[in-house]
């Protein structure tokens, strides 16, 4: 019988099931001698004094708390049923594993075997990933925000065995004293231990008052009538009036990329020809890729910024975050023509390439805030960070001097004494100011960076998440697909294409799609966004390749997502698929934070594939959806930013974009009218290159508009449509500019 290395039973527990055991040192051979436990708490031969259920996990935040003193369960029946058995509440603790508050929650309270103990002794702990259980967190998120006004992680809540929470809150320090007032983490765990006991039917009553708050907020009554103009109207009046017209993005703190959403301000200016819409999205990106949110050195964007300048970032990256700013710069980039626009989308692709590709093509899901600083102790922003003489070791003096002053890098530093690399004057200034051409000021930073790039891949990095996401890969196969059709790179379509087949090799099972996929096991039912965001995905590779593949994908997985997702009784989509295990609520997605609504994209779907396709059935879907969305919309349009970009496709008139290449011709022959297309700002489009012959035939069967249409003169030809009614064929690139240009809502 295997055994692990040393085992002591975490504090507080009398006794350990002998199969438990079993599983655990199986687990341990699986990972190999290379593992090493993440805790404090070793024995003589430095493997960790405590193991739990966690270690049986693949989640990298799951494994993080292993090790912890704590006698944790994953999201299973098995720790409900023991709180039932025991008669003891449940204590839920949900979060991810570049989350630097968790880490700190973590070493204060999870790593302190006291608190352990009491944990263990009077209740049944869980552990939740928010990354792989959106529908559990979205469900507790709303009860502490019920609760306390507030959310955010770690989000702590605690639960009857029936899994209804009856307190819950965020960030709690250890004990009383930690800030000076109010309580500790270890006072609240014995005040509400005794008091769902003793105040059993006060607990029971909130309990219900919870749940229905809870249903209310995240299942809302839907309308009647379609949604119009006058909801993006309210929200750009919004964004107009909250906007920080000094550093772009809102005007408050912290700022988060997603609250002024720019793709929608630049849709509205092409909607009303209002320049004060696109100053803002301008001022936005330009705010963004010259703060210190934007990672200078290795490309890629942190998370948000603590302070309204876009300075001091929270430094976790995420591939979500990522994926959609490369979007909203390369759309930036159509509608301004700023080259620069162009080239922070290019160097965040390379940050994904460089650090968040995995073997097979997919992507990795996120890098942490913190990273191992003097004594290896983890800190935040310290891998990110720079003193003028580091920046001199590398780059030598005089080179220094002038990246300095183009970063405003200072001996006092913005941060902690150290400087993240901004930009604060716009290189033209600096560049007089060092009397350098623009040009060599240029070559000299770029060259730069990679030098600096070099020197801080040696420092200790941030821990990795490498659980591969399914929703998030298919929001990064969308910013590849799309890069490589807007900046004309075949390179980025192909790594978008090498995600795409890794996830209908690994993800894709059994004709079910999953949701993570590590250490070579599919796990957790696909979400609502899972399928949704690589539907999106799908189209955009369509567009991007020319290959009728992707938008047969697409067309199949939005029918998996119909079919199990939508509300066909009364509109709308479902976060979990039929057949999912039962929760306190079947949420119903209306709200775009940070990532967007699985509806929002699921809606814009439909109506790409609408104009596609000309089946009316997709318009009908996404007819529903918008019906239920409209309260909403209505009463508060900036809480569904990403349905707006849908809602602008539906009132629009989309254009249906076909080029036509000579029969035996290549795709290089289309070039000239692409060139123009892609150079464009046309959002409420779909588009086609199709070769004449048999080639032609297939795609028509999915694109009845492409049957018919020629290549006049032996010369490729743009037929630019709108509602099934075609301009004049042309093989000029001016005139196809002129013709997608034109706006008619």
């Amino acid at each position: 019988m295997e055994r692990l290395p040393s085992y002591i039973p975490p504090p507080g527990v009398s006794r350990v099931d002998p199969e438990l055991l079993d599983r655990l040192a199986q687990a341990l051979r699986i990972r190999g001698e290379g593992y090493r436990p993440r805790t404090r708490h070793l024995g003589p031969n430095g493997w960790a004094k405590y193991t739990n259920r966690l270690f049986l996990e693949t989640s990298p935040y799951l494994l993080q708390h292993a090790h912890n003193p704590v006698d944790w369960y994953p999201w299973e029946d098995e720790a409900f049923e023991q709180a039932r058995r025991l008669r003891r509440p449940v204590f839920l603790s949900i979060g991810y594993s570049t989350c630097h508050w968790c880490h700190v929650m973590e070493e204060e309270s999870f790593e302190d075997e006291e608190i352990a103990r009491f944990l263990n002794e009077k209740y049944i702990a869980v552990k939740v990933d928010r990354e792989e259980r959106p529908d559990v967190d979205a469900i507790y998120m709303k009860a502490v925000q019920g609760f306390s006004g507030a959310g955010g992680w770690p989000l702590n809540v605690w639960l009857t065995p029936e899994r209804k929470p009856f307190f819950g809150g965020t960030y709690f320090p250890p004990r009383i004293g930690r800030f000076g007032k109010g309580s500790g983490f270890l006072e609240i765990l014995q005040a509400l231990s005794d008091s769902y006991i003793s105040k059993a039917l006060e607990v029971e009553e909130i309990c219900g008052k919870a749940a229905v708050f809870i249903r209310q907020a995240l299942s809302p009554e839907g309308g009647d009538d379609l949604p119009t103009a006058e909801a993006l109207t309210d929200a750009a009046r919004f964004y107009l009036d909250h906007f920080d017209p000094v550093n772009g993005g809102m005007a408050s703190a912290p700022k988060f990329p997603s609250q002024l959403p720019v793709r929608f301000l630049l849709r509205f200016h092409r909607r009303t020809g209002d320049g004060s819409y696109l100053d803002m999205a301008r001022r936005t990106l330009e705010g963004m890729a010259a703060g210190g949110i934007y990672d200078h050195v290795g490309g890629g964007f942190h998370r948000y910024s603590t302070d309204e300048k876009w300075l001091i970032p929270h430094f976790e990256k995420m591939l979500y975050d990522n994926a959609l700013l490369v979007t909203a710069y390369l759309e930036g980039y159509q509608a301004t023509g700023r080259k620069d626009f162009a080239r922070v989308a290019r160097e965040t692709l390379r940050f994904i390439e460089r650090d968040m590709t995995a073997p097979g093509g997919a992507f990795y899901s996120a890098t942490d805030a913190d990273s191992p600083g003097e004594g290896g102790r983890r800190e935040e922003g310290t891998f990110f960070t720079w003193t003028p003489e580091e920046i001199e070791e590398v780059l030598g003096p005089e080179r220094a001097r002038i990246v300095a002053k183009y970063y405003g890098v200072t001996e006092g530093g913005n941060f902690e004494g150290r400087s993240i690399l901004h930009v604060p004057t716009s290189p033209n200034v600096v560049a007089r100011a060092l009397g350098l051409p623009e040009a060599e000021l240029d070559a000299i930073i770029s060259e730069a960076k990679d030098l600096l790039y070099r020197t801080r891949s040696l420092r200790p990095g941030p821990i990795r998440d490498e659980k591969i996401l399914t929703a998030w890969n298919g929001l990064a196969i969308s910013a590849y697909a799309r890069a490589g059709l807007v900046l004309d790179d075949p390179g980025y379509v192909e790594r978008a294409c090498q995600a795409a087949r890794f996830l209908l090799e690994h993800a894709f099972q059994g004709g079910r799609l999953y949701r993570t996929w590590k250490d070579g096991e599919a796990r957790h039912p696909g979400l609502l966004e899972d399928h949704a965001f690589l539907v999106a995905g799908f189209l955009d590779l369509y567009e991007a390749s020319a290959d009728l593949a992707w938008l047969e994908e697409a067309v199949a997985m939005n029918a998996i997502l119909s079919d199990r997702f939508e509300d066909k009784a009364c509109g709308g989509y479902f976060l979990t698929g039929d057949g999912h295990e039962e929760l306190l609520v079947r949420e119903k997605p209306m709200y775009d934070g940070a990532e967007p609504a699985g509806t929002s994209v699921a809606v814009l779907n439909l109506l790409r594939l609408h104009v596609f396709t000309t089946d009316p059935q997709y318009r009908t879907q996404a007819e529903n959806a918008f019906r239920y969305a409209a309260p909403t919309l209505k009463n508060n349009p900036i809480s569904l930013s990403e349905m707006l970009l849908a809602l602008d496709f539906l009132i629009d008139r989309p254009k249906q974009v076909v080029v036509v290449i000579p029969q035996g011709a290549g795709r290089d022959e289309a070039t000239p009218l692409l060139s123009a297309f892609r150079g464009r700002f046309v959002p409420n489009r779909v588009l086609s290159v199709v070769r004449e012959g048999q080639e032609q035939e297939k795609v028509a069967r999915i694109i009845p508009l492409v049957r018919g249409k020629v290549a006049v003169g032996g010369r490729a030809t743009a037929y630019v449509c709108q509602e099934l009614t075609c301009m004049t064929p042309t093989s000029n690139p001016a005139e196809l500019l002129q013709q997608i240009g034109s706006v008619q809502p």
